[in-house]
């Protein structure tokens, strides 16, 4: 049980540092959505004016930045382009 805590801690610290960016993205028409957890990969997909901006890695590199601070540990964020799939 001790592991599934602290997976899912992971996921809440991961998950409040992308809420806190997020309306930084929106004022500026774009967003960060968190994918998936996967071990050391967090894969995200940047929506609206974000897609398309030059500074989207710098996005993404603050974003992994701040998440590796809070959590103590390495992780690789990984933009995923698409739209979201259906889910059944």
């Amino acid at each position: 049980m001790q592991s599934r805590t602290v997976e899912t801690d992971r996921a809440a610290i991961i998950r409040a540092v992308i809420d806190e960016i997020r309306p930084n993205l929106k004022r500026d028409g774009g967003d960060c959505e968190l994918l998936e957890i996967d071990g050391n990969k967090v894969m995200v997909r940047l929506t609206g004016a974000c897609m398309f901006c030059k500074l989207s890695s710098a996005t993404l590199e603050g974003i992994q930045a701040k998440i590796v601070e809070r959590l103590g540990e390495l992780v690789r964020l990984i933009p995923v382009a698409g739209a979201p799939k259906a889910r059944h």
